[in-house]
């Protein structure tokens, strides 16, 4: 059976209808359908949605009278609230699921709300997201109809004592995923329950051989472990002589370009992958088209989008947001420039600083990559090297040197009066760490002006040590930071940092 043959639901299909493209129209049709629902709410009483919905100009005027807020911000003065089963706080009715998310600089658990809308909304995106893989030319039929090995959080949530769940979004989502996906779905409720993420991948490595797989789906660096399980376990020579018909590859969280060397030696045969932008808070975007480098923003379904130039005007040093943020809507946004979003979602997520960083690609098609994180960039100088310059910078050093770098993190340290970037790269190959360092530094140069010009000032040198990918395994498990969607931080920073320094040490005491 297909995937395509499948009957879906009346109001599903009714919601893949496709608006005309015009974006601004879309978005704002969405901030009108989130108002509308949330009128009555204490939080549309306060900010006076009705007067937002007669308004002429109604994105402005919510600009005008909605505050920006980040985590801290929105739970001190609402989300609190709705964690002691108070209902009707930011959106209709009692608040049922939580997503917690430490993101990867965070030390203790974010709840972000999860409702019945959030989730339709996100399974419309799903639904679209595999729709266009027609799109795909030479696209292998066969193994779309095959099964979907999801590498996510455990579906046995929290039970609280106020009457709500709270887990991962991913487990939340494979909780209430629809009756016809079920087949294809995998590795099955009972190993997806399991909650010791080494159990996990031993249960679905032990269980491999039954399964026919055509798509993987998860964070790269906890796929690529997998399938180097399998391999290892039953003597392959690549993860093809298991799942044949495997063809897809769905990916998202962090950038995929520093796995993809050592993630394509375990194939037999090259893969199709499809970049998703899926947060805790909602789906924001997917790819939805071959050889393209961006995703598409989903303009017109259950998110209200903004952005928020990322410069010295709106965020400061430490990447904190100004008070009054100078925020675009997206007709009014650039390419090539750097932008943290704001958004507002079905679950009650109100002008929301996300924490990520994203540049447009193609305006016209509404198309964007991920270039880093407001809290994780480095510019101790002036240097404002994005993470998005980090990724490039050990791509182009692995594929010079010929090299496999699976992960790394960067920290600002002082150098004497001055400053030094100390870089931490894992990578299991013989190789040079001075060569790699001075590679490194070398891109670097190139790829950023900025850093070019203070590496010749006060940010005087580039430290560098190599180790292994399972030390950085090791940091994450002793963080109590382990599973399908934890990702090592690109920079680190703060009481990370600090722990970090005690684990290379030896020091470190585990979380666990």
């Amino acid at each position: 059976m297909a995937i395509f043959d499948i009957k879906l639901p009346e109001r599903i299909l009714k919601a893949l209808h496709l608006p005309e493209n015009n974006p601004r129209g879309q978005q704002l049709r969405v901030l009108k359908k989130l108002l509308r629902k949330a009128r009555f709410t204490e939080f549309g009483q306060e900010f006076h949605f009705d007067d937002i919905l007669v308004s002429k100009h109604p994105g402005k005027k919510f600009q005008e009278l909605v505050p920006t807020y980040n985590y801290s911000s929105i739970y001190k003065d609402w989300w609190h609230k709705t964690l002691e089963g108070v209902p009707d706080v930011c959106w209709p009715g009692k608040i049922k699921y939580y997503a917690l998310s430490s993101g990867t600089s965070e030390a203790a658990s974010k709840y972000i709300p999860v409702t019945n809308d959030l989730l339709r909304g996100n399974k419309v995106v799903m639904i679209k997201q595999l729709l266009s893989l027609r799109h795909y030319e030479h696209l292998p039929m066969g193994s779309i109809g095959k099964g979907w090995l999801t590498l996510g959080g455990s579906t046995d949530l929290q039970k609280k004592s106020a009457g709500y769940y709270a887990g991962d979004l991913s487990g939340i989502t494979a909780k209430k995923a629809p009756f016809w996906f079920q087949p294809f779905y995998k590795p099955g409720r009972k190993i997806a329950k399991e909650k010791d993420w080494n159990k996990k991948l031993e249960d679905i490595v032990a269980k491999a051989p039954e399964w026919d797989i055509g798509f993987v789906v998860g964070v790269p660096a906890w796929i690529q472990m997998c399938m180097e399980m399998i391999i290892e376990r039953y003597h392959l020579n690549n993860i093809h002589e298991m799942w044949p018909n495997l063809a897809f590859f769905v990916h998202g969280g962090v950038s995929f370009e520093p796995y993809k060397k050592g993630f394509e030696k375990l194939l037999g045969k090259p893969l199709i992958y499809i970049e998703t932008y899926l947060a805790s808070e909602g789906f924001i975007a997917y790819q939805d088209r071959p050889n393209t480098q961006g995703m598409k923003l989903v303009t017109n379904e259950h998110i209200f989008l903004e952005f928020v130039p990322f410069d010295e005007k709106n965020f400061d040093s430490s990447g904190d947001m100004s008070a009054n943020p100078e925020a675009l809507m997206i007709h009014e946004v650039e390419e090539g420039k750097d932008y943290a979003l704001l958004i507002s979602t079905s679950a009650g997520t109100w002008r929301y600083l996300i924490g990520d960083t994203v540049r447009f690609v193609d305006k016209e098609k509404c198309e964007i990559v991920i270039t880093g994180r407001t809290k994780h960039y480095l510019s101790l100088v002036g240097e404002h090297l994005s993470v998005d310059n980090m990724n490039k910078a050990i791509q182009l050093a692995g594929e010079e040197m010929n090299i496999c770098i699976p992960e790394f993190t960067v920290a600002g340290v002082p150098f004497g009066n001055f400053f030094a970037h100390h870089w931490f790269v894992a990578c299991n190959d013989h190789v040079n760490a001075e060569q790699l360092r001075i590679t490194i530094d070398n891109k670097l140069k190139e790829l950023n002006d900025d850093y070019a010009v203070e590496r010749k000032s006060a940010l005087k040198t580039v430290l560098l040590d190599v180790l292994t990918e399972q030390q950085f395994m090791d940091f994450m498990t002793a963080k109590g930071k382990i599973g399908g969607q934890h990702k090592f931080p690109r920079v680190l920073k703060g009481k990370m940092l600090e722990d970090w320094q005690r684990f290379l040490k030896g020091e470190f005491i585990s979380a666990q």
